[in-house]
């Protein structure tokens, strides 16, 4: 893993799920941030944008465990009982069956931290509030870890797309939601749907 520059521990990043060839080494200097607490992080809440299957809210699996080659990682079971009353919150396991966006976080969270427990939730087509819950009910102490799966910008030139994620990046640290379009960052909307025939009520 890449050794990242010495930085505060957050409590939330953004990592990008493209191919790992592609972004394996940003992906690697942000979860580097989290080698001086690894044994402190025992919940990770991981969000990523779903690419496969549309849907209208957040999607919850009902696994217990999701097996990667570096074992098996275990389903925080209890807090996503924490947040399955509320509306936007639905059990689809096809929603997370063929999800990059969830999956190539697993290497990364079981090289990174100790014994943890996830709770993987494929973001469909949500409002910002719907979102906001889950994560309020959610956010948990310094024990527990938010990761928001992102890309970037995928179609310009190298150092056009420097400036354009540098411009991303100031709206997100600056809470600036109307300066990110939804080229800017994947999940901003939701591509797929797009289409509202393929959306699963």
């Amino acid at each position: 893993m890449a050794k990242a520059t010495p930085a505060p521990t957050p409590k939330a990043i953004i990592a990008p799920h493209a191919g790992f060839i592609y972004s394996g080494s940003t992906a690697a200097t942000a979860y580097g941030t989290l080698a001086p607490v690894r044994s402190r992080i025992r919940r990770v809440v991981l969000l990523g944008p779903a690419h496969r299957v549309g849907f209208r809210g957040l999607a919850a699996t009902g696994a217990d465990f999701f097996r990667t080659p570096l074992g098996d990682i275990p389903i925080d079971r209890e807090a996503i009982a924490a947040v399955a009353d509320l509306p936007q919150v639905v059990f689809l396991d096809a929603a997370h069956a063929e999800e990059h966006s969830i999956e190539v976080h697993l290497p990364f969270l079981a090289e990174v931290l100790d014994d943890f427990r996830l709770v993987p939730l494929v973001v469909g087509e949500a409002r910002t509030e719907e979102v906001a819950q889950v994560l309020e009910r959610l956010w948990g102490g310094p024990d527990t870890l938010i990761v928001i799966s992102s890309d970037l910008s995928h179609y310009l030139s190298y150092d056009e797309a420097r400036k354009q994620d540098s411009a991303t990046a100031h709206a997100i640290e600056t809470l600036d939601v109307g300066a990110i379009h939804p080229q800017d960052a994947c999940g901003r909307y939701c591509y797929v749907l797009r289409n509202s025939r393929d959306i699963v009520p």
